[in-house]
């Protein structure tokens, strides 16, 4: 008499998948892809006419070196030397100011602030700042820096106001990639008599470098757009102004707005003007993501 051991194990029958299955997945992927079309089409559309409409005015032979110093509304000429420089100043500071205490923000929040009350406050107040309009934080800015203390408008007032728009994000987009991490690292680390410390800046962090990097290109991406704090902070100047603490300065959101106001769409020249200073914000942009790619490729982790 054979036991139940002794019996050779069957291997399960495959079961054809139903015909409710595969019309789900058909639909799902028929969803998914319309849905990547609906987001796709529209970015082409936007950047196929900033591209078409502003590079006559990039490719001319005084657009990166010339401002509009001198320069009428009117008359052609000049260049977004002056506006270039405004932006890289303003994010730059901002940038100075708003990386450390995000990426370690971010890293209290998940490494030691868990389930803590100040974990827990910091983590509504980050709440709160994600969701505020730019114009309120100029507008707060503006009450605290040039209403209350004292201080004139200026280019380190703009970089105040977009403090408070880009530390949200690299916060939030920094706990993200820091809870991608594998537990087993720290814990590999832990057992090695690696201090905590040593283990979050030597083995997490690297790990999650290219994404907390690409967390800091979106929300720099963000701030160097925004129109609201240039407005109420600091005056359009069509001449170059590396003066960050004094003076109207130019940029190119405030370059736009300008052109915008010269008569653009009724005349050629303030038209050129504004589309070649939205196709050059995209220019820099996209420069400034591609070299923090090549620097978050060349910091991250080396495979063995």
């Amino acid at each position: 008499m054979t036991s139940t051991l002794d019996r050779p194990l069957k291997s399960p029958t495959f079961q054809a998948v139903s015909g409710r299955r595969k019309f789900t997945n058909n639909l799902a992927t028929v969803l998914v892809t319309a849905s990547v079309l609906v987001a796709v089409v529209p970015l082409v559309w936007v950047l196929w006419t900033v591209i078409a409409k502003g590079i006559g005015a990039v490719t001319s032979s005084t657009w990166w070196l010339n401002s509009q110093s001198g320069m009428t509304a009117f008359a052609p000429g000049g260049g977004a030397y002056h506006a270039i420089v405004g932006s890289l100043l303003q994010a730059l500071v901002c940038a100075i100011i708003s990386i450390p205490i995000g990426v370690f923000v971010g890293i209290y929040l998940v490494e030691y602030g868990g389930g803590t009350r100040l974990g827990k406050i910091t983590t509504f107040m980050v709440d709160i700042l994600t969701g505020v309009p730019s114009i309120v934080a100029a507008l707060f800015i503006y009450a605290l820096w040039v209403a209350t203390l004292g201080f004139e408008r200026s280019g380190l007032a703009v970089s105040l106001a977009l403090v408070l728009l880009m530390i949200p994000v690299i916060v939030r987009s920094t706990e993200e990639m820091l809870r991608i991490v594998p537990m087993d690292l720290r814990e590999a680390s832990y057992a090695l008599g690696v201090p905590k410390w040593k283990t979050i800046s030597a083995i997490v962090i690297p790990t999650a470098l290219s994404g907390i990097v690409t967390g800091i290109l979106l929300s720099l991406a963000r701030v160097m757009g925004e129109t609201a704090p240039l407005l109420i902070l600091v005056g359009y100047a069509q001449a170059i102004n590396f003066d960050m603490f004094g003076g109207f300065m130019g940029s190119l959101p405030g370059m736009m707005y300008d052109q915008v106001s010269a008569g653009a769409g009724a005349n050629p020249v303030p038209t050129d003007r504004l589309w070649g200073a939205a196709f050059t914000l995209i220019v820099v942009i996209a420069a400034l993501n591609v070299g923090a790619r090549f620097i978050a490729k060349f910091f991250a982790p080396k495979k063995v």
